[in-house]
């Protein structure tokens, strides 16, 4: 649904996006991260069809952003992150102005304008000027906007901005839901929203890729490991050292530690990329005659990740 390649844009001698190329199938909520400045937006202005590349590729539902920016701009629905909005016009006005220029009359145009509404959450705003709304209602009419006609495809520049904590848990979950029935790319510094909301992050600084995947991914990836924490009830740390080296591909991360009622903490490493390593941990523990209390993953944070990514954080 949306194919980059080598995608370059500069500013006279300031190249602001240098060489990213990803692609985002149907389907699914894809979070481009990265600090102010990264070159997030100048990449989803390019996607939009409101820029055009310096060089490079950039293809949204089938169209090149180049070639054709004004049929692109009829497949994608675009919220900038400061909701463009005609001081003197109604929410329901832009809502209109945006239907019919993307030629929907009649029955349908008010079908559209009507849906689009209450997905994004926009109704009580229907009759009141933008000069009147605060930043949260703004981005409110402007992502009902964004989806007026129904595009495959859905680009959102830091769409919780400004919204307030109970707007943001709403936002959030409508995202959700758009991500099931079309390509959600959407914008964000924030690392946990990126957690919360996307199948896959794209980790941009200075203007390049830095990192893609799952956070899960990225983060194996910087470790070179998989790590789990299992609490288990045996007789004795002899026991469970000697069943350790039983374990197959697993390494000791440290020492076995006590827990209360004869448990024992213990937390192994597995290669990054491992098949079924909490499911060789249970089956492993069941053969030992051991009784597995706990099991859990450990990770990076999404904090760690991002500071290694950009090499702020240590190794």
């Amino acid at each position: 649904m949306i194919e980059v390649r080598d995608l370059r844009k500069s500013y006279g001698s300031f190249e602001a996006v240098r060489g990213v190329s990803f692609d985002a199938g149907p389907g699914g909520v894809v979070g481009i991260l990265g600090p102010n400045g990264a070159g997030k937006t100048t990449i989803l202005r390019i996607l939009s069809g409101y820029h055009g590349p310096t060089s490079g590729s950039a293809r949204v539902a089938g169209i090149d952003a180049a070639e054709d920016p004004r049929e692109l701009k009829r497949r994608v629905g675009y919220l900038p992150e400061n909701a463009p909005l005609y001081p003197d016009l109604t929410a329901r006005e832009h809502l209109e102005f945006v239907a019919e220029a993307r030629g929907l009359r009649g029955a349908a145009k008010a079908r559209a304008m009507r849906e689009a509404e209450e997905r994004a959450g926009a109704g009580e705003a229907g009759l009141i000027p933008a000069e009147r709304l605060s930043k949260g209602w703004r981005q409110r009419v402007g992502l009902a906007m964004a989806l007026l006609g129904d595009p495959p495809v859905l680009i959102l520049d830091e769409p919780t901005a400004g919204l307030d904590p109970n707007q943001i848990r709403q936002t959030r979950s409508l995202v959700r839901d758009l991500g099931r029935e079309r390509t959600v790319l959407l914008s964000t510094h924030i690392l946990g929203e990126a957690e919360a909301l996307c199948s896959e992050i794209l980790v941009l600084f200075r203007g390049a890729l830095a990192g893609r995947g799952t956070p899960k991914e990225i983060a194996d990836s910087l470790t070179g490991r998989e790590r789990l924490e299992a609490v288990i009830k045996a007789p004795g740390l002899r026991d469970v050292e000697a069943a350790l080296t039983r374990l197959g591909s697993a390494s000791l991360a440290e020492a076995p530690g006590p827990e209360d009622g004869g448990a024992w903490r213990i937390r192994l490493d597995f290669p990054a990329g491992s098949q079924g390593a909490a499911e060789a941990v249970s089956d492993w523990a069941s053969s030992e005659g051991f009784k597995l209390l706990e099991l859990r993953r450990e990770g990076l944070s999404m904090e760690e990740v991002f500071a290694r990514l950009t090499g702020e954080g240590g190794s």
